[in-house]
C-alpha cells in the first residue's frame, strides 16, 4: 500500500533542473542559491542598501564593463562580448499570461463563493489565512519574508523526500483535526445545510 499512493516528489516538482535544485540533486547549485539568497538578504536588511541603489550600481558596472570590452575588442580584433539577444518571445508572454489568468480566476472564484453563494466555510478559511498573513507581516518585513520563503523552498523538499511517509501521516492527522474544528465553527455560525449548492 505504501509506495503506490503518492508520486515521487521529483516528478511533482516538474522533474527538471528546478526539481534537481530544490531537492539538492545538484548540491553546488543548491548551496550557491542558499548563499546568494543570504547575501542579498544581508545587503538589504543588515548593510542598509536599498534595492534601487544595488540594481543601479550593478547595471552601471555591467554597462561600463561591456562598453570597454567592446572598445578593446574592436581595437585588438578580438570577439565582441557574448551578449544574448535580449527580447521576450510571444510564447513566454502567453505562458505567463496563462498562469496569471489561472490564479486570477481562482481568486475570483473564492470571491464569488463568499459574496454570491455566502459560503461560510470559505469565508472563515479566507479570514484565517489573511489573519495569519497579517500576523507574519507584522513580525517580518518584505525582504525577510522572501528570504524565509527561499530557504523553505530549498530546505523543506529534501527533508520531505527523506521522511515523506511520516510527514504525510502527521499532516493528514493535523488536517483532520483542523477540519473537525472548522466544521464546529461553521456549525456554530449557523451555516445552512448544503441545499444551497443547487443554486
Amino acid at each position: 500500500m505504501a509506495g503506490t499512493h503518492h508520486r515521487p516528489l521529483h516528478a511533482l516538482l516538474g522533474g527538471g533542473a528546478v526539481a534537481d535544485l530544490l531537492l539538492w540533486r545538484r548540491r553546488n547549485a543548491s548551496a550557491a542559491a542558499v548563499a546568494g539568497a543570504t547575501l542579498v538578504w544581508f545587503l538589504f536588511e543588515r548593510a542598509g542598501y536599498s534595492l534601487a541603489s544595488v540594481l543601479s550600481n550593478a547595471l552601471l558596472l555591467l554597462v561600463v564593463i561591456l562598453f570597454f570590452w567592446a572598445k578593446s575588442a574592436s581595437l585588438l580584433n578580438r570577439p565582441l562580448p557574448p551578449v544574448p539577444n535580449l527580447e521576450v518571445s510571444d510564447v513566454v508572454v502567453e505562458k505567463a499570461v496563462g498562469r496569471a489568468l489561472v490564479w486570477i480566476n481562482k481568486v475570483l472564484a473564492v470571491a464569488h463563493d463568499i459574496a454570491i453563494k455566502r459560503d461560510r466555510t470559505v469565508f472563515i478559511q479566507v479570514i484565517m489565512a489573511l489573519w495569519v498573513v497579517s500576523c507574519i507581516g507584522m513580525i517580518f518585513n518584505f525582504f525577510t519574508l522572501i528570504y524565509i520563503g527561499i530557504l523553505f523552498a530549498l530546505l523543506v523538499p529534501p527533508v520531505y523526500e527523506r521522511h515523506q511517509d511520516v510527514i504525510d501521516e502527521k499532516v493528514g492527522l493535523s488536517h483532520s483535526i483542523l477540519s473537525r474544528h472548522l466544521n464546529t465553527v461553521v456549525s456554530k455560525t449557523g451555516q445552512p445545510p448544503k441545499q444551497k449548492k443547487a443554486e
